[in-house]
């Protein structure tokens, strides 16, 4: 079985006669380090993300939908303003009563 040993940058592994070792640069054995990474990762994201898609409901509701209980409740102490000369409907309300600073 070969082992990996990136702190001295050699692969050693049993041969027939004694222990073999092979030494590499750096930026060699990073590569592909990095290549086994990314290839073992993309295996199992390709397994486990469909999945997990399947089980988890959406982080955040739709917002095209209307909700029947909105945490919003605007205050008395509002103004609506039109937004839009041409659309009387596009509205937003302002608060009167804001804080001083």
């Amino acid at each position: 079985m070969a082992i990996p040993n990136y702190t001295y940058l050699k692969l050693k592994m049993s041969g027939p006669n004694d222990v073999i070792t092979v030494s590499s640069a750096f930026l060699h054995a990073f590569a592909c380090y990095r290549e086994h990474y990314d290839l073992a990762t993309a295996v199992v994201n390709s397994s486990e993300l469909p999945r997990l898609g399947e089980s988890v409901l959406p982080a955040a509701p739709d917002c095209n939908q209307p909700t029947s209980s909105s945490a919003f409740r605007p205050l008395e102490e509002t103004k609506t303003v039109g937004i839009d000369p041409a659309d009387p409907t596009k509205m937003v309300r302002i608060g009167t009563q804001l804080p001083t600073k």
